[in-house]
């Protein structure tokens, strides 16, 4: 009975040691490029790092430095201003799996078309826009052969229409994802509950919003705590398209952050607003979160 544990302990560890070794070359990309970039800093946010001058320790000397600059305010207010993108996006996402969730002839070729910006660089799918948007770009150029404008108007130029049209972007980008959430759910809803409903008397519209919505709940849930962390966290957009203009109208945290670190080689400072940025992504995450409990958005309620 000894020697019967014995083997069995023995092929566990073995086992044990398999599964470590396949997940090694993850760990060590993970540990060198997530875990020590986050804990270094987390030391470098309060210090004044300077690559070639003298270091300094400056404490909370950074984070008092954000709250009195002015572009960093604006920086924030703007990466606020994106997450007004969350619902947006989360509406049009559920009507499109509603539509995909139909049996229709080509519905499998529609789902994939809007896939295919998912699977595509925001790099990619940035510099497609760019173009578009262009004063020479297709819409432009239309509108005025149209004759409904004389000038080209200056999508990604104004700082009235620079930050809609990066919203647009990350919209159209981002659509498909989540209605492929969506529709995951909507095929997990039991078919017997919209089949009952409709015995009953229930017209679409009132299966669509007293079934089908309700039991959506935790989807919905989810792809919003991933939207808003998304929103946050925008960057590519904003450096292949705007440069955070014009005139900051575009600059968002991350960007700022960027800036800071590899343009101005303040690297300390922008180490304390990437601790800013954690710290806002996380409020709005537990606001999301909270809502989401209250408004019964778990399987068991």
């Amino acid at each position: 009975m000894v020697q019967k544990a014995g083997k069995m302990s023995r092929r566990k560890m073995r086992e044990g040691l398999k599964a470590y070794a396949f997940m090694a070359p993850a760990l060590v990309i993970l540990i060198l490029f997530t875990i020590i970039p986050i804990i270094g800093s987390l030391v470098l946010m309060f210090f004044d790092y300077s690559v070639l001058g003298q270091t300094k320790f400056v404490g909370f000397g950074n984070f008092i430095q954000a709250f009195h600059d002015r572009e960093f305010i604006i920086s924030m207010k703007n990466s606020i201003i994106f997450v007004v993108i969350v619902p947006v996006i989360q509406i049009l996402s559920i009507l499109l799996a509603l539509l995909v969730n139909q049996k229709l002839p080509g519905i499998n070729v529609f789902r994939t078309l809007f896939y295919i910006p998912v699977v595509t660089s925001m790099v990619a799918v940035s510099i497609m826009w760019g173009f578009i948007f262009d004063t020479h770009g297709i819409i432009n150029t239309m509108l005025s052969d149209w004759g409904w404008i004389k000038q080209p108007l200056g999508f990604l130029n104004s700082k009235y229409a620079a930050m809609p049209c990066l919203m647009f972007i990350t919209v159209w980008q981002g659509l498909g994802y989540y209605m492929m959430m969506y529709l995951a759910g909507l095929q997990g809803i039991p078919q017997e509950l919209t089949e009952a409903a409709q015995i009953d008397g229930a017209n679409i519209l009132q299966t669509i919003f007293k079934i089908k919505i309700p039991l959506l709940k935790p989807y919905v849930w989810l792809c919003s705590l991933n939207s808003v962390i998304s929103a946050i966290g925008v960057f590519d957009v904003v450096f292949v398209l705007t440069k955070g203009g014009p005139n900051n109208a575009t600059t968002v945290i991350n960007y700022y952050s960027y800036t800071k670190a590899f343009g101005d080689f303040q690297f300390g400072y922008a180490a304390a607003i990437g601790a800013i940025q954690g710290i806002l992504t996380t409020m709005l995450s537990i606001i999301v979160f909270v809502y989401g409990k209250r408004g019964g958005m778990t399987n068991n309620e």
